[in-house]
């Protein structure tokens, strides 16, 4: 659909646009992506399931390849993949769409598989949604998220398991610049009603990359077999989208610019193999799915 279509559809949008110009160039950009693809994700990037070998995939959610490069504290050069999103949303549908992932286990603090799972046709053999216990019930702590795997992973000896953090993303947590306090407005807006400048968004994403990291460390080391450290997509931090340059911060869907889709693929461990087997589904966590989408709207989602 080219920008006009979208105005008429929707007048509300060049009302907006006047006030924020910047979303004229978003829309530019996702014009051109529209035309360049007819499909709901990146049919360019990597299915982390069929083109990919491994027990353990750790997923950092808006986790930049150039950032995570030079932040690793683990050993080895990473490498990169091109993720089939530039959002969460088109990552899960990329990947789990039309699946029989019966062999393995998702345990995550990002809720748009439950979001869209009546629509995706895939069947998993377990998913674990983690306790949101930070920013006012808004996200899952790291802390939250390795005990959940490590409370839950010896249930599964012979699943991979597809691990999902919630950071580097937005909300902020280990910052001391107050202009980051959670409002529920989403980072754009943080950035655009305050003082808050690129380098600040730059300091605090790297600051909470960093938070991660650590606790990433503690659960690698209670893992077996070969683990991935990669991401369901990047982040804009200031930089410009392509090809219309505007500035932008977070990450649109639709918007396939190298600094959203490119993410890391680091192999951390790689010791004896798990047996893995593929068994019915079981019954996963029962979650109120109007909090769900809440949670997603809260985030700055449009579901």
């Amino acid at each position: 659909m080219i920008l006009w279509d979208r105005i008429r559809e929707n007048p509300e949008l060049l009302t907006r646009a006047l006030r924020d110009p910047g979303l004229v160039g978003l829309g530019l950009n996702r014009a051109y992506y529209d035309r360049m693809s007819n499909s709901q994700y990146n049919t360019m990037g990597t299915d982390v399931f069929e083109d990919e070998d491994w027990d353990n995939l750790i997923l950092l959610d808006a986790c930049r390849a150039d950032v995570y490069a030079e932040m690793t504290p683990f050993a080895g050069a990473p490498e990169t993949r091109q993720s089939r999103g530039s959002a969460s949303k088109q990552f899960v549908r990329g990947n789990f769409q039309n699946k029989r992932l019966h062999d393995v286990v998702y345990i995550s603090g990002n809720r748009w598989y439950l979001q869209l799972q009546e629509e995706l046709n895939c069947e998993l053999h377990a998913y674990h949604d983690v306790e949101r216990d930070v920013a006012d019930g808004f996200v899952p702590s790291p802390e939250a998220v390795t005990q959940a795997v490590l409370d839950l992973k010896d249930e599964y000896p012979n699943k991979r398991l597809l691990i999902h953090y919630m950071q580097p993303h937005y909300p902020y947590l280990d910052t001391d610049n107050d202009a980051f306090d959670l409002d529920r407005t989403g980072l754009r807006e943080t950035v655009r009603g305050s003082d808050v400048t690129y380098e600040d968004v730059r300091e605090a994403y790297r600051s909470n990359l960093r938070y991660v990291l650590e606790h990433v460390q503690t659960l690698i080391e209670e893992l077996d077999g070969k683990t991935v450290i990669s991401s369901d997509h990047g982040e804009m931090l200031g930089d410009r989208l392509t090809p219309f340059p505007v500035r932008w911060v977070g990450h649109p869907p639709g918007i396939f610019t190298d600094k959203l889709v490119t993410v890391p693929w680091h192999v951390v461990a790689d010791g004896p193999r798990r047996t893995v087997t593929a068994d019915p589904p079981v019954s996963s966590d029962a979650v109120d799915m109007a909090e769900v989408e809440q949670n997603l709207k809260d985030l700055g989602y449009k579901v």
